[in-house]
């Protein structure tokens, strides 16, 4: 006979028992991950854990989605959607020495007109991913990656998975809405199990734990997701509604500790600078014991209150700050030392290395920059050398281990003939840096003009990288840049794998890029020592190409922030007659822009100089760039007194040092767009 359907007081039994295992299973996962305080042993919580999701099964209406079980992933899905931060997730601004973090506290008391002391909550530098997860009425809705600090990557299936994060706030006094932020992170010892269990499944391991994490977090089947070990800390809140949280940094991460969330045990108040330093040094010992992995510590000033009167420069706080530890560095041996070919024919030796694993990655190469840094050095080939990734990105050789110097071992000497094409090597007196004098009969000139033509702060061919490069100059069909607006659809799609649909989307691509800036334009011709700041000035100046071509060396001298060396070189490039060959044919070819304005002469910003530094959010470096000289402003390369604002944006670098000591007016990114009236819709049809 079949079974009838469960009686009404049977369904409500199981409710009953689905929410007190619900309850229980919460509990102990939150002793067990927030408070490190486990109250029954695994195997109890994997019994509870089974039961309850065999009365879910049986009554699939009880299933809720802050249950426990749905941290086992849902289905695949195609792709991530998009989620806009409501509040930016900032970057921080990065010190790297003592005298940095002070000067961060001084500039914080300066501005708050403040003699005594401040107070700072200091915590470890994770080097995971961050992440924001919202809850709504205490259940948890949505995460999403930090992406570029204004929209991420929904990920809200994938965090479910992650044990430390709680589906539902252990709160009735948590606010209506809270968005928090956090890193997750593979802690040491999962990763190498995990990269274990891959190798012996055959499958490529991760290089460090941070890629762990990333790849883990973006697997498009949370089930995937669910089999990582990942965890996570929770560092502090985007935005509460409906609620309040305590006026202090320290104290609000102990209530969102009471509230379920995993905050790092390392975390703490300190009272001054010194106790951030005295910290940093701790932290700097504790380092190789901790289970995760860090790349340095992390200061914020405690009162909340204060950290909204210090306010923000564009996308990074002033009341907080990244204390870096010093790269990491490693041992090995000089298997070579090669000579590469860059645009303007430079040559750079670069040492091939016995790979090392150093900063959280294998290097294999480093560069000795050029034959001045390789003498000092004196690095041969044999050589015991200390490596290091400069900034923790760019491989550099350290120094040379003398006492262990192979017998015999010969100096490295500069090429007389370029390796690529053969032609002489010319170094001039006084100069570093020597060149390869083939030109375009150079492959390897070829290809980085094509390269440096085609990227995206230049002529932004998207599509166009090193290896299709590489396969249309060994095919001989891109002599110059102009040579790319005469490639067809037809051609393309004869190129090693690529189909009649790549080619078509290359040559769109190509035809798309005809409509660009003079700015942009001028940067892209390659000229030696030309960057984006030269070459809007050199638009701003002349406003359009016809002028300056006409222009004699005197001329270009008289733009602003032009010397003499970049004004010879400009004169120069442009009197060559295959470079003006081929600037005819790019302009034959369709390219154009928009005039350039009066305003680039008497607009509102004329005699204003600008110093760009740091990213924007809004707009790229161009575009900013284009603005401040369509409106009759100069960008310069350099700070000086004589500039009148640095634009600051994310992650500024030593310029903005520089204005700070000069007393050099700084804008952050909204003042900027105010000045120059920018209106983000109207750009956006325009």
């Amino acid at each position: 006979m079949a079974q009838g359907k469960p009686s009404k007081k049977a369904e409500q039994a199981a409710a009953a028992r689905a929410a007190q295992l619900r309850e229980q299973l919460d509990r102990y996962n939150y002793r067990y991950h927030a408070l490190d305080d486990p109250e029954v042993p695994d195997a109890e919580y994997d019994q509870l854990m089974v039961e309850l999701r065999g009365i879910e099964a049986e009554h699939p209406q009880l299933l809720t989605p802050d249950s426990p079980t749905q941290r086992v992933g849902a289905a695949p899905v195609a792709a991530f959607g998009t989620v806009r931060h409501r509040i930016a997730m900032l970057s921080l601004d990065n010190a790297f020495t003592e005298d940095e973090v002070r000067d961060f506290d001084r500039r914080i008391r300066e501005r708050l007109e403040q003699e005594g002391t401040i107070r700072y909550s200091a915590e470890p530098k994770l080097d995971g991913l961050a992440i924001s997860a919202l809850y709504e009425d205490g259940v948890f809705v949505r995460g999403a990656t930090r992406g570029d600090g204004e929209t991420g990557e929904d990920i809200t299936q994938n965090l479910r998975t992650i044990a430390a994060l709680p589906l539902k706030l252990r709160s009735a006094d948590a606010p209506r809405s809270l968005e928090v932020r956090g890193e997750v992170f593979m802690p040491l010892a999962g990763f190498e199990r995990f990269n274990k269990e891959a190798v012996a499944r055959g499958e490529k391991a991760y290089v460090n734990p941070r890629n762990a994490a990333a790849g883990s977090l973006r697997q498009l089947d949370s089930k995937m997701t669910a089999a990582r070990p990942l965890d996570l800390f929770i560092y502090g809140v985007g935005y509460v509604e409906g609620g309040e949280l305590p006026s202090h940094h320290g104290a609000m991460l102990q209530t969102l500790r009471r509230w379920g969330f995993k905050i790092c045990p390392q975390s703490r108040v300190v009272d001054s600078i010194d106790g951030c330093l005295a910290y940093y040094h701790e932290m700097g010992v504790a380092r190789a014991r901790l289970p995760y992995q860090i790349d340095g510590v992390v200061y914020k000033v405690d009162d909340i209150e204060v950290q909204r009167q210090l306010g923000f420069i564009s996308r990074a706080p002033r009341w907080a700050l990244a204390h870096k530890f010093p790269a990491e560095e490693a041992l090995t041996t000089v298997r070579g030392i090669e000579f590469q070919v860059g645009r303007t024919g430079a040559l750079t030796p670069v040492a091939r290395l016995e790979p090392a694993f150093v900063g959280g990655v294998t290097v294999s190469n480093a560069t000795l920059h050029n034959m001045d840094e390789l003498t000092r050095k004196d690095v041969r080939v044999g050589d015991s050398v200390v490596i290091r990734r400069a900034g923790d990105v760019i491989p550099e050789v350290v120094r040379v281990l003398l006492e262990r110097r192979v017998p015999g071992a010969e100096l490295i000497e500069l090429p007389s003939v370029c390796p690529v094409c053969g032609s002489p090597v010319l170094r001039e007196v006084d100069q570093a840096i020597a060149r390869c004098t083939g030109g375009r009969t150079c492959a390897a000139q070829r290809k980085e003009e094509i390269t440096h033509f085609a990227s995206r702060r230049a002529m932004d061919i998207q599509g166009l990288g090193d290896k299709l490069v590489d396969q249309l100059v060994a095919r001989d069909w891109v002599k110059s840049p102009a040579d790319l607006f005469d490639l067809s659809a037809a051609q393309l799609a004869t190129l090693d794998r690529f189909g009649e649909k790549s080619a078509q989307k290359l040559a769109t691509a190509i035809e798309a890029a005809k409509y660009t800036s003079l700015p942009r334009f001028l940067y892209a011709l390659g000229i030696r020592d030309v960057g984006e700041a030269t070459a809007s000035a050199l638009a701003g100046h002349f406003g359009d190409v016809a002028s300056l071509r006409r222009a004699s060396e005197e001329e270009v001298q008289r733009v602003p922030d032009v010397g003499p060396v970049v004004a010879r070189n400009v004169a120069a490039w442009f009197a060559d007659a295959e470079n003006a060959a081929i600037v005819d044919r790019l302009v034959a070819s369709g390219i154009r822009w928009p005039a350039v304005s009066a305003k680039s002469v008497s607009g509102e910003l004329a005699g204003t100089t600008f110093v760009l530094t740091g990213t924007l959010a809004a707009l790229t470096r161009d575009e900013a760039q284009e603005a401040i000289t369509l409106r009759g402003g100069k960008v310069s390369g350099s700070v000086s007194k004589k500039t009148h604002y640095v634009v600051a944006g994310a992650e500024a670098g030593s310029k903005l040092k520089k204005a700070q000591e000069l007393g050099v007016e700084i804008l952050d990114e909204a003042a900027f767009l105010a000045l120059i009236e920018f209106d983000a819709k109207a750009d956006a049809k325009g």
